[in-house]
């Protein structure tokens, strides 16, 4: 039987995704499961390992059954996975139970340790060899406070029965039955473990953070056979023998679902955290603004490499609002008030509640909201918080030109929060760029089928795949340059006001 389709999994912060889509990467159907956030102290987030995997394969589930009777499974040619990176799970080979939680990316536990590497003098060391900065963002360090906390963990690595993955090889291992130990090229980028030249785990630094490399997955390219769904998987039987042809982490997936496959061109993707690529081809280029490099993808028998800037907080200052604040019932109502008024009289939110990212990297800066005034009223802090958001992406195009020598003229987005009309718009005003929304916003679950269905022979080549892609809308720049100057500007000031908080006095 013709094969028509291809199965992606899009594990997230908060919510895991399936979504079938077809050969003109249209969406036939989806389903998505939102699980809990733990916060057991101030900066911490964990997240259930075993409700990361039970989540995934219901919304699998799910999405089968909504095309029961409409297509055959037998036209899916294949199944690929995206995931949150950096998110650090241990477990037992044996039982396969998690020895703790998953400590997420956003998890600032172990910034003190990042701090005493540095003041060790190894941030030349980890830079030249990952293309990383040292901060608790990586899932190395994850590694070592897990093996020192708990007790069932080095005990474990002793006896050989201890596994580590990032969550596409938490969720392959459970997929294939535990047949399948291995990562990706571009997930192996994300832990400060991987010398992203060789693409191999380096000695010296698992050495150096204690962690055995008897636990590591074997590294692997994205796009290859990673192994096939086992028999008795509960929910997924009739998939049962499904090759998974795909593995990649959530940004390079979305860089690759929007097809910036050429040398310079990048996308920003608008979910839990803000994040820039840009393909930088077959070289690697080594930044000089604190931004980082790595491997985007490896396909084909060749490796493309991006760099990278990430914010933190984005799609998650809207839930703040939302869900904490309770100042807007929805993302929908954050929009209609930010654009009920002209602009956010004098107020900056910044939303340093993880620390701050990609340029600053500030494990110690907090949130902060600067230039109340009593005229500021709830649509103001709406569009603070609209505003916030391209304020941070402005930051990281300003190291990225600086990094590449490249002017953006053009932006390509996606994530949820791009479907907002007006933050679009203020992004183009601030970056001063054409921002470039294509009808399928789901660029990182795209990109997830499109190098799985590569690897399995859906699609003949990449040609084939920009023929896909269909723009939704373009935003130009409206803004003179010397008023988003002048508001640019403010951000910086406000950004300085929320620096060097030390929750540890």
């Amino acid at each position: 039987m013709e094969k028509k389709y291809v199965l992606a999994l899009d594990q997230g912060t908060t919510s895991s995704r399936a979504i079938l889509f077809d050969k003109a990467g249209n969406i036939i159907a989806k389903a998505q499961k939102e699980y809990e956030q733990h916060y057991p102290q101030a900066g911490w987030v964990e997240h259930d390992p075993m409700e990361i995997l039970y989540s995934q394969m219901n919304a699998l589930e799910l999405v089968l059954s909504a095309v029961d009777g409409k297509i055959s499974l037998d036209e899916i040619a294949c199944m690929g996975i995206t995931n949150q990176r950096e998110t650090t799970i241990l477990w037992d080979r044996k039982t396969g139970r998690p020895v703790y939680n998953a400590i997420v990316w956003q998890c600032r536990r172990t910034a003190q340790l990042c701090e005493e590497l540095e003041s060790q003098g190894y941030a030349d060391l980890v830079k030249a060899k990952t293309g990383l900065v040292i901060d608790a963002y990586f899932s190395g360090t994850k590694i070592k406070w897990i093996l020192e906390n708990v007790p069932a963990a080095r005990e474990l690595a002793g006896q050989g029965r201890l596994l580590f993955g990032t969550v596409e090889t938490w969720l392959i291992w459970n997929f294939t039955g535990g047949k399948s130990h291995v990562t990706d090229y571009s997930n192996a980028s994300r832990t400060m473990l991987f010398d992203v030249d060789h693409l191999c785990w380096d000695k010296e630094l698992c050495e150096l953070l204690g962690v055995p490399m008897d636990i590591l997955p074997k590294p692997v390219p994205s796009g290859a056979f990673h192994g096939e769904v086992a028999p008795g998987m509960i929910g997924l039987h009739e998939i049962a023998g499904m090759p998974i042809t795909g593995a990649i982490g959530d940004q390079p997936a979305a860089l690759f679902g929007q097809c910036c496959f050429a040398a310079g061109q990048a996308k920003n993707t608008y979910g839990t955290g803000c994040f820039l690529l840009m393909n930088t081809g077959a070289q690697r280029v080594k930044s000089e603004h604190n931004l980082l490099t790595g491997v985007a993808w490896g396909l084909g028998g060749e490796v493309e490499y991006s760099i990278e800037g990430s914010a933190f907080n984005a799609g998650s200052v809207i839930q703040w609002l939302r869900d904490e604040l309770k100042l807007v019932e929805s993302a929908a109502r954050c929009d209609e008030l930010a654009a009920s008024v002209p602009d956010a009289n004098g107020v900056y939110l910044v939303p340093a509640f993880t620390g701050l990212g990609a340029p600053y990297w500030d494990m110690y800066a907090r949130g902060a909201i600067v230039g109340l005034t009593r005229g500021v009223g709830r649509a103001h802090i709406a569009r603070a918080v609209i505003e916030c958001i391209p304020y941070q992406l402005c930051d990281l195009i300003e190291a990225m030109e600086a990094d590449s020598g490249i002017r953006f003229q053009e932006l390509r987005v996606d994530g949820g929060a791009s479907v907002s009309n007006i933050m679009m718009q203020i992004q183009a005003d601030f970056s001063q760029a054409r921002v470039n929304r294509p009808k399928v916003v789901e660029s990182t679950a795209l990109g997830c089928a499109y190098l799985a269905g590569l690897t399995a022979g859906l699609w003949k080549d990449k040609d084939e795949l920009e023929q896909n892609r269909q723009v939704d809308r373009v935003f130009r720049p409206e803004l003179p340059r010397e008023q988003r100057d002048q508001l640019y500007a403010g951000w910086k000031r406000a950004v300085e006001r929320s620096r060097g908080w030390d929750v540890r006095l």
